[in-house]
């Protein structure tokens, strides 16, 4: 659902606009009614992050260690 405010009223009251996002849902503020911004909830709102939650996600193609170069001090 799509609701509509002017940046006033959104800045006045942000954590409160914030808090009542629901999946799907969006704010437009606007400014002189126009709209000049949107307001989304965050997908992964709630999920904590911790070590190790992106294993597996970079791939390194071994003919290609060039890159790999800016990183040697970093790796064992």
């Amino acid at each position: 659902m799509s609701h509509m405010m002017s940046i006033e009223q959104a800045a006045a009251k942000l954590a409160e606009v914030v808090g009542m996002l629901k999946p799907g849902d969006e704010i437009v503020l606007t400014d002189h009614d126009q709209p000049i911004a949107r307001i989304l909830p965050s997908d992964r709102r709630g999920v904590r992050r911790k070590p190790g939650n992106c294993k597996g996600m970079l791939i390194i193609r071994q003919e290609d260690d060039e890159h790999l170069k800016h990183f040697s001090e970093y790796m064992p």
